[in-house]
């Protein structure tokens, strides 16, 4: 079913929308925006994409009139070392969303993935483009049917339910109104607000045991640092930050 477009700007005036049937990828197109003065809310959200990114230069798979494929422009109070927070931050109102629409019980895994069951649901990649943080947000909704060949097992909300149908007008509304919150969090009450919150909502986040997928090594995960990178502990007592990539769990 396509995608009810008036249905959630009504509900969000605040924020400007621009909704594509289908696009290459609404990062692209929010890159365009964040260069033309657009302001802090601004919204692309596309039915379908046929050029999808993921985290790493991944592909992300869109089927059409299946998830949420979005681009939000965000100003916030962040210098470029800290942008991990704002991944963490989108993470925590993407699960925010998802658990007020669907009710399902979402788990974070350090840096970018919301997980149902240990398996993929949404994926977040925050970038700098500008004075913008551009936000872009994967959320698989009413696939029935997704790719095999993941690095990750993934799911979909409609799976994860038993096969109910859901909305991804009310999931969108609810997750502007997360995004809208923690936002808020952030200003007010600094990173440190942010980073707690996601070591609360993360399994990952302290005492998991992990396997680094930079270097296949394996440890147990000590929390995060002030800028919110991962802290890793390994059987040496060696304590490493990982800057780049991230973890899976060591089963």
């Amino acid at each position: 079913m396509s995608f009810d477009i008036e249905k959630v700007q009504e509900a969000r005036p605040q924020n400007q929308i621009h909704f594509f049937s289908s696009v290459g990828s609404t990062m692209s197109e929010a890159v365009k925006l964040a260069a033309s003065a657009a302001p802090h809310g601004a919204v692309v959200i596309a039915d379908e994409q046929t050029a999808g990114i993921g985290r790493l230069g991944r592909s992300w798979h869109s089927e059409a009139e299946a998830g949420i494929y979005c681009s939000i422009l965000l100003r916030l109070a962040l210098p470029p070392g800290e942008i991990p927070i704002a991944t963490l931050l989108l993470g925590l109102a993407t699960a925010e969303a998802i658990q007020q629409v669907t009710s399902l019980a979402c788990d974070l895994r350090w840096p970018n993935d919301v997980l149902i069951n240990e398996r993929k649901v949404a994926g977040i990649l925050a970038q700098l483009s500008g004075d913008f943080v551009i936000a872009g947000i994967g959320i698989n909704v009413n696939q029935m049917e997704l790719p095999s060949n993941l690095r990750t097992p993934a799911t979909s909300l409609r799976v994860a339910s038993g096969g109910t149908e859901q909305s991804r007008e009310e999931l969108l509304i609810h997750l502007l109104q997360a995004i809208d919150a923690f936002c808020a969090l952030l200003k007010e009450s600094g990173p440190a607000a942010i980073l707690r919150s996601f070591a609360v909502a993360s399994s990952y986040a302290l005492h998991r045991r992990v396997i680094v997928e930079e270097t296949g090594r394996t440890g147990v995960t000590a929390g995060l640092d002030q800028s919110g990178f991962l802290l890793v502990r390994y059987e040496s007592g060696r304590v490493e930050r990982i800057a780049a990539g991230g973890v899976r769990p060591d089963v």
